[in-house]
């Protein structure tokens, strides 16, 4: 027999936008998959969802979990994943559940709703014809450097995630590397009592950050790059500072030739005054 799993998408803050039909598969489901059993339990007692056994699913327990949910579907029941809030899979668990599922073939569904990085980005103002999503940006080291170098020559509108305690530092990151005039918005508690979309440029949103308590979840939706052009001295030395953070000078010149596509000898007497700054 062949079950479904279900990614059910939840409010991520206003209840009012938890769809009907999310409600009428949870409560039809043998199991409900969950981050966090309290705080899925306030949403389905909300929603008048009972009798349905929750379980956790999280980047710990995912691929175990996975046996469960193969055992239950080739009974051919329906088993629902939510996450603490949003769509399954985006920045949270799922995706390899979703593979597992897949390739024990069984089917896969889905009821759309909420997506932060979604919400931010049809309210930032920017192009939202062609765009990235980057998910949460790496914490540290050359994956991150690798990762923001990208961002800053990307053409396309780039949506990120980021922590409160974080977002500071990644928005002095990206106006280092993306320079202080590339136009961004900051969405945080969206659909919650206290949204708010700040829009400017790169260095005042640095001024902005540092003058507001970080509080909540937040997008951050970056404008593209404007078309390459002619590459000036100044943007490869906002690239070096970057790309030389905690990375020898013979690393960050290979980054940045990689990124803006300019000759390896002009980086690298260029890296040699940034040092001796």
């Amino acid at each position: 027999m062949t079950g479904t799993l279900v990614l059910v998408a939840t409010p991520i803050g206003n209840l009012g936008d938890l769809a009907p039909r999310a409600v009428a598969t949870m409560q039809g489901s043998s199991l409900i998959l969950c981050e966090d059993t309290r705080h899925s339990g306030k949403l389905l007692a909300h929603a008048g969802v009972s009798g349905v056994r929750l379980a956790v699913c999280n980047e710990h327990t995912e691929i175990e979990r996975a046996r469960d949910v193969l055992s239950l579907l080739d009974t051919g029941a329906t088993v629902a994943l939510i996450t603490d809030a949003g769509t399954p899979g985006i920045s949270d668990p799922g995706s390899r559940l979703v593979r597992a599922v897949i390739d024990a073939g069984h089917a896969i569904s889905a009821v759309p709703g909420p997506a932060a990085f979604l919400m931010a980005l049809v309210v930032s103002g920017f192009d939202t014809n062609r765009f990235v999503f980057e998910g949460f940006l790496p914490r540290s080291g050359r994956e991150r450097t690798t990762r923001l170098a990208a961002i800053a020559a990307e053409q396309r509108t780039t949506v990120m995630y980021e922590a409160p305690h974080r977002i500071e530092r990644t928005v002095a990151d990206l106006a280092d590397v993306c320079g202080s005039q590339r136009a961004v918005a900051i969405a945080r508690e969206l659909t919650k009592i206290y949204e708010s979309v700040w829009r400017g440029s790169l260095d005042a949103a640095v001024a902005h950050i540092g003058s507001t308590a970080p509080r909540g979840e937040y997008v951050i939706v970056l404008d593209g790059a404007p078309p390459r052009g002619e590459i000036s001295d100044d943007e490869i030395r906002a690239a070096l500072h970057v790309a030389l953070e905690g990375h020898s000078r013979k690393d960050a010149v290979a980054t940045v030739v990689g990124q803006l596509e300019v000759p390896k000898r002009r980086v690298y007497d260029l890296a040699l005054a940034v040092d001796r700054k």
